[in-house]
């Protein structure tokens, strides 16, 4: 049975379709979003955006939106060793985009941006279930819906099904991966005491872990453990919770933290190995988000280049009357700026994470003169991928110079 056809589908009604949704029904494009969950539900995810991931926020015209929707301003970045803190950066006054890091719980972004797509005009569909895409003339979409198996047209399908896409292999994309080497272990918590107006980074580099923990507000902590894959073993479900806290310990973070916090959400992990396709675009299926390039979740950066994503589609999308001009033009930027992103996490990476004699000195000439001057951390990770990164930078984080 073939019913009307779109202008957009999106595969997935997360951040990054429903974001997508919103803002092309507010410019008149007929839009339909395929989710396949019936309710928006906690997972362990990223939910901390850098300043430059709320500029896409505010470019958007969501920022307002997420902030009733229970987002949280996070202005401060603090760095530690051991327990003592060493960097306390004010994000909005020392980065490009004079704006804090922004948190939010997921399921509630997803509930708000769900409301504001239909608002706009979009068609979201919650239970239905993707089975393919064929790419004849114009794409088309095999879904369950409503219990019934329908093909739906559109001029553009967008796969925004996260960092296990579906969409990617439908679309015919080749998918590269980074070899395995940080596992990233996530848990919400209640009731941590950690201070609510920063972003707190414990690394214990000599081991290779590090803790992060990104407050969402009222004590609400989404709390990350990041060590070596080489380990063996993964942290998952309400029996590793104890190890999850005993790990985290090792790292410095003050035990008070733990005391009185409660577990809130699931536990799960993760590889940080960088997933890609390079040029996410063909045959009238783009893809955005994690299905195009999903970063190293121990790094952050995951959300802020999805709202990109969204953005330079949607800029794409209105500059161009051919879309497939407009999906190879979204797809040259987001090599560019995703190169940036995959180039910056490799040495940061290299810095936390490495472990052995030659990695503990190459921290030693670098990290003592990270607080006297915070400006030689890698400043497109807070200012975005439009900042300059090049071998003057990579010298003055590693202390070359």
């Amino acid at each position: 049975m073939r019913t009307k056809s779109y202008d957009i589908i999106t595969v997935g009604g997360g951040l990054a379709g429903l974001a997508l949704a919103k803002a092309m029904a507010e410019h008149g494009a007929s839009v339909l979003v395929l989710e396949s969950q019936t309710r928006f539900r906690d997972r362990v995810r990223g939910e901390l955006m850098w300043p430059w991931g709320t500029a896409e926020l505010v470019e958007l015209g969501i920022y307002d939106l997420l902030m009733d929707a229970g987002g949280h301003r996070v202005p401060w970045l603090d760095v530690y060793r051991g327990p003592k803190r060493m960097v306390h950066r004010d994000l909005v006054n020392t980065t490009t985009p004079g704006l804090p890091s922004t948190t939010f719980y997921h399921p509630q972004m997803q509930e708000a941006l769900s409301e504001a797509a239909r608002a706009a005009g979009a068609e979201v569909r919650l239970g239905a279930r993707v089975r393919g895409i064929r790419q004849d003339t114009t794409p088309v979409v095999v879904a369950d819906i409503e219990g019934r198996e329908v093909e739906v047209k559109a001029r553009l399908v967008v796969g925004a099904d996260g960092r296990t896409s579906s969409a990617r292999k439908w679309g015919g994309f080749k998918v590269q991966r980074d070899p395995d080497q940080i596992m990233i272990a996530g848990l919400l918590f209640d009731d941590l005491p950690v201070p609510d107006d920063a972003a707190h980074i414990f690394p214990y580099s000599k081991f290779g872990l590090s803790v992060l923990f990104f407050p969402q507000g009222h004590g609400r902590v989404r709390a990350y453990f990041c060590y070596p894959a080489e380990r063996g073993y993964r942290l998952t479900g309400k029996a590793d919770i104890g190890r999850f806290i005993e790990e985290s310990l090792k790292t410095g973070v003050p035990a008070e933290y733990y005391a009185k916090a409660k577990a809130a959400g699931p536990l799960a992990t993760f590889s940080g190995a960088h997933t890609w396709v390079d040029h996410p675009y063909r045959c009238g299926v783009a893809l955005i988000g994690d299905a195009a390039a999903s970063a190293d979740p121990a790094h952050g950066q995951g959300l802020s280049k999805t709202v990109r994503d969204v953005r330079v589609l949607r800029d794409q999308l209105l500059a161009h009357e051919d879309w497939d001009d407009a999906g190879h033009a979204y797809a040259e930027e987001h090599d560019r700026y995703y190169g940036i992103n995959h180039t910056m996490e490799s040495w940061a990476s290299q810095m936390l994470f490495e472990t052995g004699p030659e990695a503990d000195a190459r921290r030693g000439k670098a990290i003592p003169k990270w607080p006297k001057d915070p400006t030689r951390l890698l400043e497109p990770f807070y200012s975005g991928p439009d900042q300059v990164l090049d071998e003057a930078a990579r010298r003055r984080f590693f202390g070359e110079e």
